[in-house]
């Protein structure tokens, strides 16, 4: 097998028609198709149901589509790492973060580990489900997180719950004092869209449901920063991570809610079963700091 019958597996398995994909590929059609026969000859099943208009996966091929896109992204990570150390003769780590953690610790983090000038941080703003797939494609070393996925092939710590707060206008009758989720569920609540899987969104809107609150959702937003200014054009309110209180906005005020216990987890993840080389031990060193910091209350 080499790495051509996986990039033509792909392209057939996304195209749903050898022609087509032959056309991506910029190939003939017969050597497309000997090349996929081939393949499935070599991994020992069928990976498509041949149809009169076109193609579908099978189970198995469903499972080798998956596999192969992160063996083609391990190897361009590998390639593309490779030219990077050759022409800097740096040490390539690659962090994955969804953006709400880059509020707290993360940047003192990523600070102190570029204090090392043997070392090339590369940053990659990631879903926690991505992180889960880079981690496995070798795209980074380690990612930060809110959601739990069982992966077997991943390993993810509960660094610390954080409150939720609430980023309501500015001269809101709510903050003068603690608002409670009820009174909360009251007013336009400005939402993160939902997606494939667990995710914020899924989080913030269920704290609601549990209490058997119905939420009046104005306005989804894709990212933090609209969500606020959205708030601070007395839009609504929206609920965040307490460390995005460290982020000021004229028009938002952050407050604490009534309710005890209203928590998100801040998750990291790493490859399961590797042993960790220089870099890793150092971050986890740098990590196991900015945590007890942060459980103590000392934020650096």
């Amino acid at each position: 097998m080499e790495l051509r019958h996986l990039r033509y597996f792909i392209a057939v398995a996304e195209e749903q028609n050898f022609t087509r994909a032959a056309k991506k590929l910029f190939i003939a059609q017969p050597p497309l198709t000997r090349a996929i026969r081939q393949l499935e000859e070599e991994v020992g099943v069928e990976l498509f149901i041949r149809k009169p208009r076109g193609l579908e996966l099978t189970a198995g091929g469903k499972y080798f589509l998956e596999q192969a896109r992160q063996i083609l992204d391990k190897v361009t990570s590998t390639i593309s790492d490779t030219r990077r150390i050759a022409q800097h003769r740096k040490t390539v780590f690659s962090i994955g973060f969804v953006p709400s953690v880059f509020y707290g610790q993360l940047p003192s983090m990523v600070r102190r580990l570029r204090q090392n000038k043997n070392l090339e941080i590369v940053l990659h703003e990631l879903k926690t489900r991505e992180q889960v797939d880079a981690l496995k494609a070798g795209k980074i070393d380690i990612g930060f997180g809110r959601i739990r996925i069982e992966d077997p092939d991943v390993d993810q710590e509960l660094l610390f719950d954080e409150p939720i707060i609430a980023a309501i206008p500015s001269g809101s009758t709510l903050t003068s004092h603690r608002p409670s989720m009820k009174e909360l569920s009251a007013w336009p609540m400005i939402a993160f869209p939902s997606g494939p899987g667990p995710n914020l969104s899924d989080l913030t809107q269920g704290l609601f449901h549990r209490r058997g609150l119905r939420v009046n959702v104005i306005q989804q937003v894709n990212d933090l920063q609209t969500a606020l200014s959205l708030v601070a054009s007395d839009m609504g309110f929206t609920l965040v991570p307490e460390q995005v209180r460290r982020l000021q906005r004229e028009g938002v005020e952050y407050m604490p809610l009534e309710d005890e216990n209203i928590t998100v987890p801040v998750i990291a993840s790493r490859r399961r079963g590797e042993n960790p080389n220089a870099v890793m031990r150092l971050t986890n060193t740098i990590l196991d700091g900015l945590v007890e910091n942060r459980l103590t209350g000392r934020y650096p």
